[in-house]
């Protein structure tokens, strides 16, 4: 018999949901069901049925324990993976629930702090700080005191630009996060990240530096061989040092099997391949790229159907989950960066719409490439006008960069506003699955063109 709505309580359901998440199961279709089933009943669970204050007043504790749930199923890949059922299937499935329990999550904690804003003349925090329990860390890990970063440590994040989102969302399975770094602490304790970058190549940023970048969320992964780990983290650095005067140049093709250039996760993958002499790769599961329109990735650059994305670490059981960071302030908008890039993918998939130039988008495309040749102080000068662009970058790729940022923002915009208006008179903000059915709204009646982005002629 359904229970009565009226009896529920947030940390009931929750708690019933994580019971789900720790029955054994027998079969791959039994895991299947399951994760189905956990899925379902987060994304049906809606915070409106809630009192605003009965939500805040259990904020902490549900943070908690969904943050436990997605550890708790972490946990079990291992032994899944033993017994032959961690198939695509459930390892879609189970990226799907990560994504869910975090969005859940997300809007819990901006509601804890009112929806806050960042205020004018300000940034966003940096990585792993803030009091609006914006770290949540593995019961494992916890000391009390604050994270000590260590040698060979992956840092995953997501920043707030729209590429950014294209980048979490551009393969078979949807993710919330679009690059990863290695953790490199010297001889003197600094900290750093080494790291490759689309606009710099491979590089390595004090550690700081790298968190205080505008990012929206990030997870702290810990390899648990810690001498593997450190070997791994020394590797990359000194392979980086020696070709700072040659910069390793961004890989944009996002294959495997060529070290000569590096995109994030392939550096990552380098460091521990090299470092465990080829038994260690990553990651455990891939990212497919298989989708029939491939005008966007072709335009980027992309060449291969097959990659390490950052997000797959999320469900590599070599690695422990040491803490997990949010902004919510930012939440809300990395949350609808990913509905628009989901469904603008969507579109380009199942109903061939491509990305369409204009006079304004070849100049800007031919203005990057020629910026692309100056010298470091002189893209710095002009960053602000040209974003940095890498010598190797085409023309293309600028251009489609462009348009992505150009059709996704005023999506952004309209969503923001619509957001707006419902916390004014909920105090909740709309639940993603109204947010994707505004968008297919946008594009029934968009008449065939959603900014840059273009249905086939007559259809």
């Amino acid at each position: 018999m359904q229970q009565d709505i009226s009896s529920r309580t947030l940390a009931g359901e929750i708690a019933r949901i994580q019971e789900l998440a720790a029955t054994p199961v027998a079969s791959e279709l039994e895991l299947k069901r399951n994760l189905a089933t956990i899925y379902r009943e987060l994304f049906s669970a809606d915070l409106s049925r809630y009192d605003v204050a009965e939500v805040r007043a259990a904020a902490a504790p549900t943070l908690q324990r969904l943050f436990e749930l997605r550890l708790a199923l972490r946990d079990q890949i291992a032994g899944w993976d033993r017994r032959g059922l961690m198939t695509h299937d459930v390892q879609k499935a189970l990226r799907d629930v990560f994504r869910v329990t975090r969005y859940a999550g997300d809007m819990v904690g901006e509601i804890n702090i009112g929806h806050a804003r960042i205020p004018a003349g300000t940034g966003p925090r940096r990585g792993f700080t803030g009091s609006d329990i914006n770290v949540l860390v593995n019961p494992r890990y916890h000391t009390g005191d604050d994270i000590a970063f260590r040698t060979g440590d992956v840092v995953l994040v997501r920043g707030q630009a729209h590429n950014s989102a294209a980048i979490a969302r551009i393969g078979d399975v949807d993710s919330q996060f679009s690059h990863v770094g290695v953790v490199y602490v010297d001889p003197e304790g600094a900290p750093m990240m080494v790291e490759a970058l689309i606009e710099s190549g491979s590089v390595i940023t004090p550690l700081g530096q790298a968190l205080d970048h505008g990012l929206g969320r990030a997870l702290l992964f810990r390899h648990r061989d810690e001498r593997l780990a450190a070997k791994a983290a020394r590797m990359v650095h000194a392979h980086v040092s020696k070709r700072r005067l040659r910069r390793i140049w961004y890989d944009f093709s996002m294959r495997l099997d060529d070290y000569r250039r590096f995109y994030c996760s392939k550096l990552v993958r380098y460091a521990y391949e090299r470092a465990s002499e080829g038994r260690v790769i990553l990651p455990a599961y891939t990212t497919r790229l298989d989708m029939k329109n491939r005008d966007f990735l072709n335009r980027v650059g992309v060449k291969t159907i097959e990659t390490f994305a950052p997000g797959d670490l999320e469900i590599d059981p070599r690695f422990d989950i040491v803490a997990e960071w949010h902004d919510y302030r930012i939440t809300s908008s990395l949350r609808n960066q990913d509905m628009i890039a989901t469904k603008l993918f969507e579109f380009m998939e199942e109903h061939g719409y491509k990305f369409e130039e204009d006079s304004t988008i070849r100049l800007i495309g031919w203005f990057g490439r020629l910026s692309s040749h100056l010298s470091e102080d002189a893209k710095d000068m002009i960053s602000s006008v040209v974003p940095k662009v890498p010598p190797n970058m085409k023309r293309k790729t600028i251009a489609v960069v462009a348009m992505l940022h150009k059709t996704a923002q005023p999506l952004l915009e309209k969503l923001l506003e619509i957001e707006r208006a419902e916390i004014a008179n909920t105090g909740h903000p709309p639940h993603p699955r109204d947010v994707l059915a505004y968008l297919d709204e946008v594009r029934k009646a968009s008449a065939g063109r959603i900014g840059y982005l273009v249905a086939p002629r007559g259809s």
